[in-house]
Formats: C-alpha cells, structure tokens, sequence
C-alpha cells in the first residue's frame, strides 16, 4: 500500500477555541489549530454501562476494582462530533502537536486525544506558560512526549473521588437527606466552615475597659492609649480564651468602675514622656501571584469570588495577556525579573530598583510542575493603560492588579521609621497610670509606590498606624485632655471569606489551588454554605453531614489525612509511586489499616435522629428535617381541653438565621411566637371532609383530610376476575387528592374562619367565558391574583378581588393590549448591554425559581454560587453561551414503551 502523500500541514490541538485563535496567530501557514473543548473522554455513569458490564466488577464504579482499578472510558456523547472534525482534520496532516495545559489535567487531556485518535503520524507534546509569540516559538523549540506520570497522577485523583463520591454519598442520603454528595476535599472543606461556626457558637465574650487620651506637646498632639497600671500591662482582647476567662496571671483586667474612676483621677493629674523608642521600619514586597494568592487578593481588593477570578484570569490568558493561572509557583523566569526590573526603574526611578533580582522562594513543598507564578504575559510587560481598550472592566481590573503585584516583586524595600512614645501619670487615688502610642513614617515607599497588598479581618487587629508623632523627648510635659474610659468586648473567630478559606486551605494542604475555586462553589451549589455579605456561613444540614462523616468516616475528614493524599498525589506525578497500588491500600487497606471498602461494610446502625439533632437550650433541640430545619421541645404539650398528650410543640427556623445566631434565648422567642402548626377549623358541609390550617414551610395553607379507606370499604368494592374464573384481589382505589389554598396575606392559621378555607379551596374560580367560548378564572399564584384565558395571563390588583371580580371587569382587562406590564414593568435587576451572539439585550430578572439571565431568547438561572453584587457582563456572556450550548432540555416522554414480546425458546 503506497504510503501517505505530504499534505506539509501540522494539527495542533488546545483545549479552548479562544486559546486556538491566539496561538494561530503566532504558529502561522502550515498550522491548523483546533480546540478539543476540554475533555473528550471520561468515566460514564454506571448505570449508561453496556448491560454485559453492569454485573462485572466495573459495574460500581465504571473502575474495574478488581484488576489494577483500571478505568472505563467513553467519550462524552456532546463531544463524538468534535472527535470525528480531528480524526478528519488528522487525515491530512503529517504531524500532531498536543498543545493542551502543562498541569496534570493538560496532561491528562493530551493522553485521552492520544487514546483517541490514534495518529499514524509523529506526535509531539507541546506546552507553554503563557500564550505570546516568544513563548510559543519557545515551546517549539523544546518538544517532548507526553508524561505518564503526570497522567497517572490525574487518572488516579479522578478514580480515587469516584470511589470516595459513590461509597460514601449513598449513606448520607439514607441518613441525612437525599441528594446530598460526599467529595474528598469538598466534605473537608465544608467541615472547615463547620467547625468555624461551632467555634463561633461556643464563644462566650469577655468584657474589658481601658483608656483614651489626646495629649499635645508643643510641636503637636497625639492621641494614645492606656497600656499600664501600676507596672502591670492593661488586659487586651488576646489576653482572653474563647470561654471568655482571662489567661494571662501578670494583667489587671479594668472593669467599668476601675476604668471611670482612673479616667476621673487623672482629669488634673501631670502628663510626662516617660521614653522614647525610635526603630527602623522595613517592609518587603509580596512574592508574585500563585493561583491562592492571585483569589485571595482579587476577593480582598475586587470582592470577586474565587470562581469568578478564575473565569477572568483564564481569559486572560487565553487571549495572551497573562501567563498561566494555575500554579503554586511564585518564581519568575528571567525574561520576567528582567521586564518587571526596566518597567519599575522606567515608571518609578532608577532609585526603585534593588541592585540584584529578588528570588522567590516557593511556599508549597510541592509546587505544580514548570511552571511560574502568574504575570503578565511576554518578554516586555504592557502597561493597564496600553490594554486598557483591549479588555472589559473585570479583565482590566484583574491585569492591572496582576500587573502591580509583578512589577512591586522586583522593587525595593519601603524604608522608613517606626516611634514609640510612653508617657504616664499618677492619678489622684494614687495609682500609676501609663499610656503608649505608635507611629510609623513612610520615608521612602519603594514598592509602594506600586502596590501594596490586601489583610483578611483579624479580631486582633492593634497594628501601628501610619502617622507622625510629634517631636518629644524623655521628661518633656504633655498637655491631657478627652481621657475617656473606653468598654471592650472581645470578638467571636471570623467567619471564613472566600479569600480567607482559601488562604487557610493551601496552609493545611488541603486540595489543590488550581481547584479551590470550583470546590467553593460547589459546596454553595449544594446548599452546604451561603454567602452572607462576604462571610461564609454553614446550613444545618452540613452541620448534620459532618457529623455523620466525623463519627463514621473519620480519616476521610481528617485535615492531616486529606493533606497527606495530596503529598502522595504528587509522588505519583513525580512518578514515586503508582497509582494503582496507591488505590488497592486506600480501597482495600492493609493488615490493621482499614480501607474505604470495609469502613462502609462495617459501619454498623447509624441512628439517623441523633445525627440530625443539636441540642439548642433546655427542652429545645434542632432537628434536620426533610424540609429544613426546625425547633422541638422535648416536653410533651397537652391539649388544654382534653388533658391528653399531643405532638411536641415545634417552629420553623428562619432561614436567613445563621446557626451561631440560634441562641437558647433566640429559640425560646422562636417557641414562644410560633404560630401553631395545624388547627381544625370544621367540616366541609358538602364533603364531610375536616377542614384544617396548617402552618407550612413555605406559609400557611388550608386543605381538608381525606380519611383512608376502611377494610370494610375495601371489601364491598365490585369484585373483578381473571380469565380463568378466580377472584383478583380487592385494589386499593387511588387516593384522592386533596384540595388545598395558600392564605391570603392579610389571613393567619390564628384567624381564618372555616368559611373563608372553603372559598380558599374552592379556587380557581370561574368567571364565565368570552365571546369565542373561552373559560376565564381567576385565582392566587406566587406572584399575586392573576386571571386566565387560555395561556393568557394577566395580574389583577389585590387578593381579596379573587371572589369579588365580576366576568364584565375580566372581559375589560383582557380588552386592553397586554402590558408586559403589571409585572414586567417591574425594572430588571441588572443590565449588561446587547448579547453577542443574539445582539439583543442581556438583563436580569427575578424568576420563579430566583434571579436569571436573558437575552430574550434564551434563560439561564443566576448560579447558587453567584451574587448578584459579584454578577459581570463577561459571565452573563459565558452563561448564556453554555446554555445556548448544550440546546434545549430534552423532555423524558410519559408514554410507555410497547411490551417486549418475549423471547422464543429454543
């Protein structure tokens, strides 16, 4: 067979069609670059197994854990059309370049192609750090295979959450809630949020006082701060344990009356410099970003939220302005410390720029493979202001700050000096009184003058403020004056923001930066953590899975357990050890070290209602129910009119009531006012039926209760046979719905009459029908009063028209040209100008189910994980694309598939 004539073409594949289009700039003729759109290739469902393998052991997982937990892979079917465009456009070229990402996941990517498409030509492993002409032709120049290693690391990470998810997640939705997932990191992570807020609920405050004084001295005033009494230093919020005791045995702790008695007796008393303390001050600049860093500095100084910084920096990336944002590394190639070292000496001095290249050194021990700490892109750094017409408001932003934090790394240190004055008297009952201030003077900013990096919230915030004191000297007289006695209470731990969480994750180990953004999100997709302003804050149900996962799962909660996976991930990249036996020993264990597998086999009776249970006050618990959280007094109620014992009394959680919030004192108000849950208002005169109101977990509602059918009842049912003469059993008839009515808002479960649940029940309401023979009603929705015609739908004023609008005052509405109006009149919650694609105008509303975006053509639902604060254009954009996507959602038929006939045997 001849072979193949040259075509002189060379497929590249990357992983994005914005990544493709840049680097096919750069490759020029004789390149053809193609996106693959991420992965090809992943494990399926178990269930979407061919029936032959179902019953194997691959049938769990779709992982063989039988043999070497060899993985089965299927190409995604969304991307079978994109692999048949490569095999063709493989067809014709005479070299393959697999320029997917450097990291693990990049690695894994060009192996699954590999896999593939199985390419008869040369097959090159191409990479690149960033996306410019001097990086590519770079990487041309340094080609290599594609790293098992690194392939083996991922695959086994992508095995090792399959067995962690599947084994695990099944007991949470038999014991917590169904729907609930299990992640290796995900589930620690939450614990992170969890035990914070238990820190916050145990919490007892402390009271302490202290003193304030202005003093001036010839050359100015100051304002200072007590500090000592009588030779002891003056207790401070530190000197406090979370039980509120003081843990220090050489402080006086000042109460109120301590404190306004010393403040009266020094009103006169005569103000001296008791020392003055002068220290060179020195600060250093922050390294350059590491994908942490680069997420917590963007929620610091841009409140974006972690994922949102990463949608950002991978554009800008893609599009060639940064290097690549996934790395622990915070080194700098030389072509990097040479830009950042010429732009700071040409922006800001000669003077600005340290006689040598600063280094770095990496704080992670295991650092992503070759790569450097992100920074702007190229061999020579383009200004904010020269890209600044290039990029969006988000994109500018982030590069302008990437672009400080680079340029600061290679300047000189801030110089200056840093003044303590001590100053004291004795008050007039005797007692010695100090009082102390701090200042610190800038004298030469160095890479201040570019930048200066963002702080979390510390309840221990006693920095030195940057000020000038006055020029004074030991024994020199000072003028007093505003001493006042100042109460303190000492401050609950923080709450985690998404940047702080992020810093304390990567201090522990824990997971991988590259995926804290997603592992943040999803733990708020899955409604185990809520944003409160910036502050993370946990739901009952993950106190509930925490607990279960602690006392049934405990390593694999274990901060020190999920760090030490992570160190032997890398081994495993680094290629030290092999992914398959590191699966065997952590599914299967060995001698006295238990695996997963036998954790699950052996977990013995789990009591579901202790788990979903805390212990709030005396008599007071919170329960995890199925429909969220609520209180349950452990005192049995009794019927005031009977005597006889009924169900403990119980109230709803709000659910804007964060759990360290849920005080003893918060949850007797909340028993003492609650509504009660049900009350029998009568008998429906036409049915029989009893008649009550109930107060539910979304409002108060009316319905009536239809008895269960009795044996007897039963019994007397017609009788039906089968074709051979014998009786079939009595069938159970289907039992009858309900009817049901939300209250009006003006109506409580205290008030309603039984009159007025009738009315409620008896909706929708018929008005008549129009001149075409179309039936008009009328009834309540989520929105309000709405009247209907067919799909025609249109809002009326007020509830209580619903029984008092006659079919004239219908017909008059529906005569009036359809106003997008009563309720579309209500203005968009956001506004983000014209779509690219459809050209029409993005906007966000407040939907049935939340907010969403809409161009007008298509919908999407506003992420869990997203603020409307947080929401840019570029991510309406990117949401609407995906949506447009993935095209409409597939409805599943309710029509049943004809009867296989069976088989005919042999």
């Amino acid at each position: 067979m001849p072979s193949k004539a040259k075509t002189g073409k060379k497929l590249v594949i990357v992983e994005s069609p914005a990544k493709s289009k840049t680097i096919a700039k750069y490759l020029g003729e004789g390149f053809i670059v193609e996106a693959s759109i991420g992965h090809i290739r992943d494990l399926p469902q178990p269930s979407d197994l061919p029936a032959e393998l179902k019953k194997t052991s691959l049938g769990k997982f779709a992982v063989d854990v039988e043999n070497d937990f060899k993985p089965y892979y299927v190409v995604s079917p969304d991307k079978k059309k994109k692999v048949a465009e490569l095999k063709a456009q493989l067809k014709d070229a005479d070299a393959l370049y697999l320029a997917t990402d450097g990291d693990r996941e990049g690695e894994a990517i060009a192996w699954h192609l590999l896999e593939v498409l199985k390419p008869k030509v040369p097959v090159y492993r191409m990479t690149f750090g960033e996306i410019t002409k001097e990086a590519i032709h770079r990487a041309m120049d340094n080609l290599r295979d594609v790293d098992t290693a690194l392939v083996d690391a991922q695959e086994t990470r992508r095995i090792l959450d399959r067995l962690y998810g599947y084994e695990i997640s099944p007991v949470l939705w038999r014991k917590v809630a169904r729907g609930l997932s299990a992640g290796r990191v995900q589930s620690v992570v939450t614990r992170m949020v969890v035990d914070r807020e238990r820190e916050r609920m145990a919490f007892r405050a402390a009271s302490y006082w202290d003193l304030t004084g202005q003093f001036g001295a010839g050359s100015g005033s100051f304002k200072a701060k007590l500090a000592a009494v009588d030779g002891s230093k003056v207790a401070s919020g530190r000197d406090f344990n979370d039980d509120g005791q003081l843990t220090s045995s050489n402080v006086v702790h000042l109460n109120e009356d301590l404190a306004t008695s010393l403040a009266a007796g020094l009103e006169n008393a005569d103000f001296r410099v008791r020392s003055v303390d002068t220290k060179p001050y020195t600060r250093r600049p922050a390294a350059p970003f590491t994908t942490s860093t680069l997420q917590q500095e963007a929620g610091r100084k841009l409140r974006f939220s972690s994922k949102s910084t990463m949608q950002v920096a991978q554009r800008l990336y893609e599009n060639g302005y940064i290097t690549y944002m996934r790395t622990d590394s915070s080194a700098l190639s030389d072509e990097a410390v040479t830009a950042a070292r010429r732009q700071a000496a040409e922006l800001y001095g000669p003077e600005y720029v340290p006689q040598g290249p600063r280094v770095y050194a990496n704080k992670s021990a295991n650092a992503q493979e070759a790569h450097e700490a992100i920074r702007p892109a190229g061999d020579s750094f383009r200004t904010p202001a020269q890209v600044a017409k290039q990029l969006s408001g988000d994109e500018f932003r982030l590069y302008e700050l990437i672009w400080k934090r680079t340029v600061a790394s290679q300047m000189a240190d801030a110089k200056g000096s840093t003044a303590t004055i001590r100053l004291g008297a004795v008050a007039s009952d005797g007692r010695d009184a100090e009082f102390s201030a701090s200042g610190t003077v800038i004298t030469f900013p160095g890479f201040l003058a570019a930048y200066e990096e963002g702080k979390d919230e510390s309840r221990d915030d006693d920095t030195d403020e940057a000020r000038r004191l006055p020029n004074v000297a030991k024994d020199d007289s000072l003028t007093a004056s505003d001493i006042v006695a100042v109460g303190h209470e000492t401050s609950p731990p923080p709450r985690y923001t998404e940047a702080s969480l992020t810093a304390e994750l990567e201090k522990k180990g824990i997971g991988r930066p590259s995926t804290y953004a997603s592992t943040i999100s999803t733990i708020q997709d899955r409604g185990y953590v809520r944003k409160q302003g910036s502050a993370l804050v946990p739901s009952w149900i993950a106190f509930s899975v925490i607990r279960l996962l602690e006392q049934h799962f405990t390593d694999y909660v274990d901060y020190e357990f999920t760090a030490d996976m992570e160190g032997d991930l890398d081994k495993i990249a680094n290629g030290q050890a092999v992914g398959a036996a590191w699966l065997k020993h952590f599914y299967y264990g060995e001698d006295t070290d238990p695996g997963l597998l036998s954790i699950v086999n052996n977990l013995g009776e789990i009591d579901a209602r202790e788990i979903n249970s805390v212990p709030i006050a005396e008599g007071i618990t919170l329960r995890v129910g199925k429909f969220g959280p609520y209180l349950e007094s452990s005192i049995p109620t009794v019927d005031e009119k009977t005597g006889e014992v009924v169900e403990s009394a119980r109230a709803n959680v709000p659910e804007e009531l964060a759990p360290d919030e849920l005080t003893a004192a918060k949850a007797i108000e909340l028993m003492e006012t609650a509504a009660p849950e049900e009350r029998v208002l009568g008998t429906d005169p036409h049915t029989g039926h009893t008649v009550v109101a109930k107060n539910g977990r979304y409002g108060a509602y009316v319905t009536e209760i239809i008895p269960e059918i009795t044996p007897e009842q039963l019994a007397n049912q017609p009788v039906e046979y089968y074709k051979n003469g014998k009786p079939k059993p009595p069938k159970k008839p289907v039992k009858a719905k309900p009817r049901t009515g939300s209250l009006f808002k003006s109506m409580s479960v205290d008030t309603v009459t039984l009159d007025e649940a009738l009315q409620l029940m008896s909706l929708p309401r018929v008005l008549g029908e129009d001149a075409d023979g179309n039936p008009i009603t009328v009834q309540n929705g989520r929105f309000g009063p709405y009247l209907k015609k067919g799909t025609d739908s249109r809002s009326i004023g007020s509830e209580e028209e619903i029984f008092t609008i006659t079919l004239e005052q219908a017909l008059e509405f529906y005569s009036q040209p359809k106003q997008r109006g009563a309720r579309a009149a209500v203005p968009p919650l956001a506004e983000f100008g014209p779509d690219p694609v459809s050209e029409k105008n993005i906007v966000v509303k407040e939907g049935r189910f939340g907010p969403y975006i809409t161009d007008g053509i298509t919908n999407i639902t506003v992420p869990r994980s997203t603020s409307l604060e947080e929401l840019t254009r570029e991510r309406a954009v990117e949401l609407l694309a995906e949506k447009r996507a993935k095209g409409p959602v597939k409805r599943t038929s309710t029509r049943k598939a004809p009867a296989k006939k069976a088989a005919a045997k042999k």
